[in-house]
């Protein structure tokens, strides 16, 4: 157990600290639900690239703030940043805003969380991690915690293959973002994490700008309708620069180990808003499944705080 992994703050400190890795989870589950709202209103491109202009301005004002001189990028972390870009920012958004034209946020958000065991599984198969029994178990509940809820319960529809384009690129967040954990972790390791997502949205927020360019924007007044620009300022602040900065926040605070059990919040909170603020259905095979999915999580977690 590190030294971080023993909090020695004050009761009054330990509240905020737990106050603001709540409020990241919640805050990232909220973003399937404002994402579903936009993605109805502006096509993918301009959406990803609208929040991501915004965001990656008010990461680099932060960075500036917080490190006075803008750290240097060597060659080698230069091109790991624009793969970054191109894993987490471009192709995950894309995926997520298309994805989320046909499947309800609270089913996309249990889908998404699997991402940390496709990672935990990516990296024992890639790079010989140990994985060991509690957390391969806790890999395997999860996955099939998501295969409920991509099959709405029905798993012979599944064996048949009638998946959802919807639910399709869903899982292709889940494999892009697996791709930006893995780059970053082998080859920006040196580098913070706020310096690495900074640096990402930048390359990230680059090329969606070409696409954007190249395709056109919707028009003037869309822009101006106020779910649009309530969806853009709470995926940009809330969704993304908020959320990552209280977060690791949170993991200075009290260590990794601790502050990863707060992302099992993620999809509770994606379901519970989706039911609450879009009004969607929390049928036996989101509530089943959603269950697994979040048990599998927990495992996952626990064994990598234990060891």
């Amino acid at each position: 157990m590190t030294k971080h992994d023993t909090c020695t703050a004050d009761p009054a400190n330990l509240g905020i600290t737990y106050l603001l890795l709540t409020l990241s989870a919640v805050f990232w589950g909220g973003t399937f639900i404002a994402g579903r709202q936009l993605a109805s209103q502006i096509d993918p491109v301009s959406a990803a690239f609208l929040r991501f202009a915004l965001a990656t301005l008010l990461l680099w004002a932060w960075v500036g703030w917080r490190h006075r001189r803008l750290p240097g990028l060597t060659l080698r972390q230069g091109v790991a940043a624009i793969l970054l870009g191109i894993t987490g920012i471009v192709a995950y958004n894309l995926f997520f805003f298309e994805g989320l034209k046909s499947v309800e946020a609270g089913r996309a958000a249990l889908i998404v969380a699997i991402n940390p065991v496709v990672i935990a599984l990516a990296s024992h198969l890639l790079f010989h991690e140990p994985l060991g029994g509690r957390r391969a178990a806790g890999v395997a509940l999860s996955l099939c915690g998501a295969l409920v809820v991509i099959a709405r319960g029905d798993l012979v529809d599944l064996l048949s293959g009638s998946v959802g384009l919807g639910e399709v690129l869903l899982l292709g967040c889940v494999a892009s973002w697996s791709l930006y954990t893995l780059i970053g972790r082998r080859v920006l390791g040196r580098l913070s994490p706020l310096v690495t997502v900074a640096y990402a949205s930048l390359a990230g927020t680059v090329m969606l700008g070409l696409l954007f360019g190249v395709r056109g924007g919707p028009g003037p007044g869309v822009l101006r309708e106020p779910v649009v620009l309530a969806g853009i300022g709470y995926l940009a602040v809330f969704g993304t620069v908020l959320a990552f900065v209280w977060f690791y926040a949170g993991v200075k605070a009290i260590g990794a180990t601790r502050a990863a059990q707060f992302i099992n919040l993620v999809p509770v909170s994606g379901v519970l808003l989706g039911a609450l603020v879009l009004h969607e259905p929390v049928t036996p095979a989101v509530l089943g499944g959603g269950i697994m999915v979040i048990l599998g999580l927990w495992l996952t977690n626990r064994h990598v705080g234990r060891h």
